[in-house]
């Protein structure tokens, strides 16, 4: 049960390459948990490349959220834009390289805060969320376990608890 702490609602952009793997079951397990949570939250997701732009998530990410819960089908890709660095008050990539080009695209007016994903997590920091898209179809349950322990450490630190 929540307590009456006020909860600042957190403006959050999940970040990989294509926008069709890692950062839509991020933003789908960091939507449902916040939801559970009962905090609203600005949530979304992005790819540094332009590949997948208007697609939906891969059929295994769907599949994945799916067997968890939760329904991801109404996103699309979408690439990474300068507007995102103010408007997001965190942008969480997946793995480094994508750190390093969100850094580089990042404009002089940039106010959100960049960092891995993995980061958040105790015991993870400077790991990459695994990356299913070349390999089998249980690449993307480990995936899910990465982006889920993002989501629970977002909720944690959005409501001031631990673990």
């Amino acid at each position: 049960m929540r307590d009456d702490r006020e909860v600042t609602a957190p403006a959050i952009l999940f970040l990989c390459l294509g926008n069709i793997c890692r950062s839509p079951l991020a933003e789908g397990a960091a939507r449902a948990a916040f939801a559970d949570a009962g905090i609203a939250a600005t949530l979304d997701s992005a790819g540094t490349g332009d590949w997948h732009v208007g697609r939906p998530p891969d059929p295994r990410a769907l599949a994945e959220a799916r067997r968890r819960g939760v329904d991801i089908s109404d996103l699309r890709a979408r690439q990474l834009a300068p507007g995102d660095f103010t408007r997001f008050d965190l942008i969480l990539a997946a793995d480094a390289e994508n750190l390093r080009a969100a850094r580089a695209l990042a404009p002089a007016d940039a106010t959100a805060r960049l960092m891995l994903m993995l980061d958040l997590v105790p015991g993870r920091a400077g790991d990459s969320v695994t990356d299913p898209y070349y390999g089998a179809d249980d690449g993307f349950a480990e995936t899910w376990g990465d982006v889920s322990a993002v989501a629970a450490a977002l909720v944690a630190d959005a409501t001031g608890s631990s673990g």
